[in-house]
């Protein structure tokens, strides 16, 4: 119980925190009335064990004289060698019939040590080393003496070290799983001290954390306070009240905390965690829906440059079609407006020979009159005229003035082409006309 309970409220001293002392039962006495010389239960065993003549009713009326006065030890009503012991765990009645031959059951230690330096690690194992004391005050060492020592060594251990304790819980009497009865689990409870370590607890502060363990797990809570303050208390501080906590400790280098705080601490940043992993949830979908959207936009804008790309050079092969249909109608009309007026100049220019006669003066005049375009269009529609001339031609009906008109045109298409004289100059040099 004073490891348990004293060494933490001397925590609490250390540190300097505000707190009352805590009453709780402590066993200290018991362990006096077990191990204390000269007048413990085991000093007086190892004393009986001393003389030859002692027996288990020698024994117990030596316990009974020494240790009448301690209110821990008291004697049974019904028997004359038993004890009892108030125990923090409840009273505890003994025997005393077979505590002297229990306590004899030693090993000579010359033994013991042959044995602890046997090369088998089995058999140096059941043998270990013994304590120095014991083989210097006495040749042979009870086996109360060793319990004294092993015990002493354990509150030893317990002290230089910060121990964790695992409660084995017997559930039931039967041995048997998936029993419990909660009477008797709750007396082992009771009687491990576990009950009395969490009142103690609850009383107390059982959580505690060092300044850069405390400010390292919750400075999620406020980021910005390692900046803005000076040091790791001031720090702590800060943080404590950002959780709206109260009626906790702040010692010279731990945060003592009450039954409970903790687990709104830790509340509190699971919800700071929570959020924060919301936004970065939050940025993660938002970047993948943008790589997205900018994927699908740049191939929907390829798509639809290919498409406009393709209408576009479609467009343009239908214009185009189009300007050339428009140039080639506009060159067929004039090329039928310039050879009717061909037509109509050969027919007009027949006509006044067939009934005029025909002079030369006549046909200088015409060549005059007409001048370079009879020419130029002569040269271009030869072969257009000729066959113009040719349908005149036909339309006359004697023989003799259309073998004339037909030697005309043959003489006409002659020049044109080989000699690119018009035929109304040929007239006005002087050619024969019939």
């Amino acid at each position: 119980m004073q490891h348990v309970f004293k060494m933490e409220q001397e925590e609490y001293t250390k540190e300097e925190i505000d707190w009352s002392y805590i009453e709780f039962i402590d066993n200290q006495d018991v362990l006096d009335l077990i191990e204390k010389k000269p007048g413990g239960i085991i000093a007086l065993l190892d004393e009986a064990r001393m003389f030859p003549r002692s027996t288990h009713e020698t024994f117990a009326e030596k316990l009974y004289q020494t240790l009448k006065d301690n209110k821990r030890f008291s004697k049974p009503k019904l028997s004359r060698t038993d004890f009892t012991i108030n125990h923090y765990a409840g009273d505890v009645t003994y025997q005393t019939d077979i505590f002297l031959d229990k306590n004899k059951d030693y090993v000579v230690p010359e033994h013991a040590a042959l044995l602890c330096a046997s090369k088998c690690s089995f058999v140096s194992g059941l043998f270990p080393p013994l304590h120095e004391e014991s083989t210097k005050s006495t040749k042979f060492s009870s086996i109360a003496t060793q319990f004294k020592q092993q015990l002493q060594s354990l509150l030893e251990t317990l002290s230089a070290t910060e121990p964790h304790y695992i409660r084995c819980v017997k559930p039931n009497n039967l041995l048997k799983p998936g029993i419990f009865e909660n009477n008797d689990v709750l007396q082992h409870l009771r009687c491990g001290g576990v009950m009395e370590a969490i009142r103690i607890s609850c009383a107390g502060y059982p959580t505690r954390k060092n300044f850069d363990e405390f400010v390292q797990r919750f400075s999620i809570m406020e980021p910005r306070v390692l900046k803005s303050c000076p040091d790791e208390m001031t720090a702590c501080k800060r943080l404590l009240d950002k959780a709206n906590l109260k009626d906790y400790q702040i010692g010279k280098t731990k945060v003592f905390l009450r039954a409970g705080q903790m687990a709104e601490l830790d509340a509190c940043r699971a919800e700071v965690l929570g959020r924060s992993a919301i936004v970065i949830q939050k940025k993660a979908r938002t970047y993948i829906c943008e790589k997205q959207y900018k994927l699908l936009r740049f191939s929907a804008i390829e798509l639809q440059r290919a498409i406009k790309g393709q209408l576009a050079r479609r467009r343009y092969e239908c214009m185009r079609r189009d300007a050339a249909s428009l140039i080639i109608q506009k060159q067929i009309r004039i090329e039928e407006e310039t050879m009717q007026k061909g037509h109509q100049d050969l027919e007009l220019h027949a006509n006044m020979d067939q009934y005029l006669g025909g002079t030369r003066c006549f046909g200088y005049d015409i060549c005059l009159q007409r001048g370079t375009l009879g020419e130029d269009f002569l040269f271009r529609h030869s072969i257009a005229n000729v066959s113009n001339v040719q349908f005149i031609l036909s339309s006359f009906p004697s023989a003799s003035k259309l073998q004339g008109l037909k030697s005309r045109a043959f003489v006409y298409k002659d020049i044109a082409f080989h000699e690119n004289i018009s035929y109304f100059s040929f007239l006005a040099l002087g050619g024969e006309h019939e």
